[in-house]
């Protein structure tokens, strides 16, 4: 019988290491550098950037920093109030363009 080669562990990163990371490759202005720095592959990084962006990062919002996590809360409330006046506004335009002037 041949022997099975014992299947590769997977490195895990906490989110610590992900915030940390994810500062290096900011600050470096350099994804490729900010990779070499940390001994990790340049894809892992723009792949957390992605992440970052995206709703589903925010959904897990127990990874991220408190301050971030208030940043987002108080950038979706103004995100809520704008649409709502762009909203209001939209319907004052369809009332004052139907409106005839004499």
């Amino acid at each position: 019988m041949k022997d099975t080669p014992q299947p590769t562990k997977r490195r895990r990163y906490d989110a610590a290491f992900r915030a940390e990371a994810l500062r290096l490759a900011s600050e470096s202005r350099s994804t490729q550098a900010a990779a070499r720095a940390l001994n990790i592959d340049p894809k892992r990084i723009y792949k957390w950037q992605k992440e970052v962006l995206t709703p589903v990062a925010a959904a897990r919002g127990a990874e991220l920093d408190p301050a971030t996590a208030a940043e987002l809360r108080q950038l979706r409330a103004l995100a809520r109030r704008q649409a709502q006046e762009l909203e209001i506004l939209k319907k004052a335009i369809i009332i004052f363009s139907q409106t005839e002037t004499p």
